[in-house]
């Protein structure tokens, strides 16, 4: 069974994050989105800034919205929440949907920068290697995107992303999501600070 986002009804599940630095929460939303970029579906999560729960609250959003009708989960990023590593192997295996995910920018990796604010933290350093390399694409809109991906080919995540992202790099299911994520840790700091007045 293919991956085909051409195919009527296909969905992807957008997932993004929010964190501020001081807050010990960070919000993680998810986004169902069908092929013609209408929202049909929203969770969130949360996940521990610094710590090693991302994985827990990725697939706490999947569980939460119980959609059969999701083809493929999109996540933006797999080092969120202030070095907290999302294993993509275990999200891939547990939901059983192909999963890609979408970083932005060129990196050399940051194991050197795990280990300088965490020592030798063996599980965090273990979880980042496991993700290994990513892929450099260019979609459509000419932007580059990199990916790594599961239970689906080179050129299927190829277009599944050009079919959800009308400009720029970043997928419309992410951008939403990640557009709904910083307005629900806006209104969860607002609501800590009202109850600390």
């Amino acid at each position: 069974m293919g991956v085909n986002p051409y195919k009527k009804g296909f969905r992807a599940l957008g997932i993004a994050e929010s964190f501020v630095r001081g807050y010990p929460k960070s919000v993680l939303a998810g986004v169902v989105m069908r092929r013609d970029l209408v929202v049909d579906g929203v969770a969130l999560a949360t996940a521990t800034v610094g710590g090693l729960d991302a994985t827990d609250a990725v697939l706490d959003i999947y569980k939460t919205l119980n959609r059969r009708d999701v083809n493929c989960v999109i996540l933006s990023g797999a080092v969120i929440s202030w070095y907290n590593v999302i294993d993509l192997e275990r999200v891939h295996s547990e939901t059983r949907v192909p999963l890609l995910n979408v970083t932005y920018e060129e990196s050399p990796g940051i194991e050197e920068f795990i280990r300088r604010r965490f020592g030798n933290d063996e599980r965090r350093l273990e979880l980042y290697r496991k993700l290994g390399p990513r892929e450099p694409l260019r979609l459509k809109t000419g932007a580059v995107v990199f990916v790594r991906y599961y239970g689906m080919r080179r050129w299927e995540a190829e277009a599944v992303l050009n079919a959800f992202t009308t400009h720029g790099g970043v997928p419309e299911p992410v951008r939403v999501a990640n557009l709904v994520a910083r307005a629900a840790l806006k209104a969860m700091l607002g609501s800590r600070l009202s109850a600390q007045k």
